[in-house]
């Protein structure tokens, strides 16, 4: 057993001109004597080409890629990537993989490429995958991983090992680890997951095991913070475009008809936003973090309204979240939403509907599940690769409690609280999400005041009608208000202060 650090803080390292490292654990922290031993990549025939195989160990990659000339060098990740010593001799290493959550295109691939990458460059031959989530820890269901076995599972989707929602328990988990003598535990999944993972890492910590935790951050609705994107997502938007297509194609066969997608993103709207972007055929996209109300001036139903009449058709995308959610909670903890498509398709037929206002031909599609069941594409099989093979660097250099991820387009070592302390969306007052108003020209739906924050100044207001179902969250039980105190001259003041470019 070795001594125990502090693990609750994190290890800050600090430089010149604002500098600081936020550096992930390591094994010495609590084991300081294990010994060390010559990284077997020295040998390997894939990496003598390379010029220089051996990240330095005070290379590290920085958070926010725009400076200023005057302005601090701020925080730091360690750059991910082989090391000249590794903590592990290849035939005592025994990895365990699991995937948890939700279905991404994707999993088969890092599956793959971490079974490939720990045989190949490491020659590590133990391995196996957990079933069924964190549940088949203390279930006691593995399947022996090899290369052989896994050679064409990237092919596939969804994920060879199954997954699960829910079932973690701390202690029965690192109990199943600590009895089969698992010391490399690789968890794919998301904040949910990464949340468990951190826990996992805890205890193994609290126990003085010479055993390493490893994330992989898998996510469609690319909503985990830090990270430039999860797997999947470009998948994702990719196979949108199918589903977009469709509806255009009903919509514009139609007299004023109407094509209504919704996709994947229960907090962040960036699958919709991004497909509809990439679309073109989109005139109106709908997601969670841009409150938006449906009847009266300047409305979803007059816009629709407008849009009929001036091309006689119209495609709506709708992000999953944008509905309100319901009582019950999933075994992962989510709350459970309503059909955000279904809800809107039967509210825009009552409103044309009510006194014969205008006739439509409404189409609604669906796509959430067929797009989480394919394979991933090109893209995405490279950064799986990309992903996997960070995870094992880490894992042999003694790393753990990580996260891999690139950040600005470099792939690091993130400590598991950045992963869980927060979900990325998408900020409306960033460039990307003017530039999707201006590729569907429709209207924010908002008023100015929306976009201020930190205005010391009180503007002079004046008195104006809301309207009615003025809603944020897509409540058709929302009333409405009679009057309201709206600015009249606000100014438009960017996320701490700062125009934010993606």
């Amino acid at each position: 057993m070795g001594t125990l650090g502090d693990s609750s803080e994190p290890k800050l390292v600090h430089g010149s001109c604002g500098y600081v490292l936020d550096d992930v654990p390591h094994l010495t922290d609590y084991l300081p004597d294990i010994p060390t031993y010559p990284n077997p990549l020295q040998n390997n025939p894939s990496y003598k080409v390379v010029k220089q195989y051996f990240v330095d160990d005070d290379d590290t990659v920085v958070q926010k890629a725009v400076q200023h000339i005057n302005g601090e060098r701020g925080i730091h990740f360690r750059r991910q990537g082989p090391r000249q010593k590794v903590y592990f001799q290849p035939d005592e290493v025994k990895a365990c993989i699991v995937t948890c959550g939700g279905l991404c295109p994707g999993l088969n691939t890092v599956i793959r490429e971490l079974v490939c990458g720990l045989d190949y460059m490491y020659g590590v031959k133990q391995i196996v995958g957990i079933e069924g989530g964190y549940k088949g820890f203390y279930a006691r269901n593995t399947i022996p991983l090899t290369p052989k076995f896994v050679d064409n599972i990237h092919r596939r989707g969804g994920t060879v090992l199954g997954t699960s929602r829910g079932g973690h328990n701390t202690m029965k988990i690192v109990d199943s680890i600590q009895d089969r003598g698992f010391n490399q535990v690789y968890i794919i999944g998301g904040d949910g997951t990464q949340k468990g993972a951190a826990l996992i890492y805890e205890e193994i910590r609290k126990r003085g095991l010479k055993a390493v935790v490893a994330g992989i951050p898998k996510t469609i609705d690319n909503d985990i913070p830090i990270i430039d994107k999860s797997f999947g997502f470009d998948t994702a938007v990719e196979e949108a475009q199918r589903a977009i297509s469709a509806a255009h194609v009903e919509a514009e066969s139609a007299e004023n008809g109407i094509g209504l997608v919704k996709l994947m993103g229960r907090h962040s709207g960036f699958i919709a936003m991004y497909a509809s972007l990439a679309s073109r055929d989109v005139d109106c996209c709908l997601i969670p973090e841009s409150p938006f109300y449906l009847e009266g001036p300047g409305g979803l139903f007059e816009f629709i309204e407008k849009r009929l009449k001036h091309s006689g058709h119209m495609v709506i995308v709708i992000a999953e979240g944008v509905a309100d959610t319901m009582d019950e909670v999933d075994p992962s903890g989510n709350k459970i939403l309503q059909d955000a498509g279904l809800w809107m398709a039967q509210r825009i037929k009552d409103h044309f509907a009510q006194g014969k206002k205008m006739n439509i031909n409404l189409k609604y599609i669906d796509p959430t599940y067929m797009i989480r069941a394919i394979p991933s594409n090109a893209s995405d099989n490279v950064y799986c690769t990309i992903l996997a093979q960070s995870a094992i660097h880490g894992a042999m250099a003694g790393f753990t409690g990580f996260t891999v991820g690139p950040v600005n387009g470099r792939h690091c070592y993130i400590p598991f609280r950045h992963i869980t302390e927060k979900q990325h969306k998408v900020v409306i007052t960033d460039r990307m999400w003017a530039r999707l108003l201006s590729s569907t020209n429709q209207p924010s739906f908002q008023e100015p005041r929306d976009h201020v924050t930190d205005v010391e100044e009180k503007w002079p207001t004046t008195p104006r009608p809301t309207v009615e179902n003025h809603t944020s969250n897509m409540s058709a039980n929302k009333a409405a208000i009679k009057l309201e105190e709206r600015p009249t001259t606000p100014s438009v003041v960017e996320e701490n202060g700062v125009l934010r470019d993606n």
